[in-house]
């Protein structure tokens, strides 16, 4: 979805970031770097970039208040990209804001990185990007250098892994009215500190497209069947993986999500089928994410969801089955001589 194989770093200010709490400053640079340094320059793309190639949700900045000029990071970013020689300025104060909400006496300080660049391609769209990176955590390397009898060895504190980005966002400059598109790196974001980056900092909401209309669904409807059906149906772990099935090839053959449609050709059972649409309006109350009934299917959702859609039948640690075709070509039954359940198979062919 977002790769940055065109992709240039145009303009870059670095500055560093205390903790408020710990009674820790800011420290601000009085201009921008200039990057001549070709190895450099490529280096700091791998290390700002590479991991936002695996990112698949895509959000956007709001405002509690809904006026989105009251959220800073939307407000400056927009500064940016309407001028972009008023960068270094506009970074100077997303500077300022982060210190602001880092509060948390847990919060890592560390070097704040706002990048401009140019030509990022995201959904297939090259376009310029704002980037905003914080490195926390810091480590030693050891370094070998040829000498005159051999090698010498030293080490390095303090150094930052490239392969390893803390904290990480980038804006595209499209979308605009809607709060641009956003999409983030946060490698704290288990701990309950890290909240800050994304709904303190940055102020964000997923952005309700087909990718996340795609997504939300086949994983309520995952959910559904794996959690929820036990408590209402007496349903064997077969049946489940039949209706998984069933639900991830009618995405995959249809172009558009129908409620009614999907409901009818994969569930098939009227008390299934209102047990699900109660499950899915629970979802949407609990999480304030309304599921339109209908929409268009994202196929990159629809990937990215068959990651965890199981078709694996476990029987003991003796064996699985995996089930991709007619549930009907298995049966379970018990045996009553060895006190044992047991499933048949029914093939034609031995491949």
């Amino acid at each position: 979805m977002i790769s940055f194989f065109e992709a240039s770093l145009a303009e870059l200010s670095i500055h560093r970031i205390g903790n408020k709490a710990q009674d820790e400053h800011y420290i601000l640079s009085e201009q921008s770097i200039v990057i001549n340094d070709n190895m450099l320059s490529n280096l700091l793309q791998q290390y700002f970039l590479k991991q936002f190639e695996k990112t698949n949700e895509i959000y956007r900045f709001f405002h509690p208040n809904n006026d989105l000029n009251l959220n800073e990071v939307y407000h400056f970013a927009k500064g940016i990209f309407d001028d972009n020689t008023a960068f270094h300025a506009n970074s100077k104060e997303l500077a300022k804001h982060l210190y602001e909400v880092s509060g948390h006496p847990k919060i890592k300080s560390g070097e704040l990185y706002l990048a401009f660049f140019e030509n990022v391609q995201i959904e297939g769209e090259l376009l310029d990007a704002i980037g905003i990176f914080k490195s926390e955590t810091k480590e030693t390397y050891l370094k070998v250098y040829p000498q005159s009898d051999g090698f010498g060895l030293s080490y390095e504190q303090d150094a930052i892994n490239i392969h390893k980005l803390d904290k990480g966002c980038l804006i595209f400059n499209t979308d605009k009215e809607d709060g641009f598109r956003v999409a983030i790196i946060d490698q704290a974001n288990r701990s309950g500190e890290a909240v800050y980056w994304k709904d303190e900092f940055l102020k964000l909401k997923v952005r309700n497209d087909s990718f996340n209309q795609t997504n939300n669904v086949l994983g309520v409807y995952k959910n559904f069947v794996t959690e929820q059906l036990d408590h209402n149906f007496e349903i064997s772990k077969a049946d489940k993986i039949d209706l998984l099935n069933k639900s991830m090839k009618y995405f995959k053959e249809k172009e558009s999500f129908d409620i009614d449609e999907f409901s009818n050709e994969v569930i098939g059972n009227k008390e299934g089928i209102e047990s699900f649409k109660n499950y899915k309006k629970s979802y949407e109350d609990e999480f304030d994410a309304p599921i339109p009934d209908s929409f268009d299917i994202s196929g990159a959702a629809v990937k990215k969801q068959q990651r965890v859609f199981k078709s694996v039948l476990k029987l003991d640690k003796n064996f699985h089955i995996y089930i991709h075709g007619d549930k009907d070509l298995i049966e379970k039954g018990f045996d009553d001589d060895k006190s044992m359940n047991y499933y048949k198979v029914y093939f034609r062919e031995e491949e």
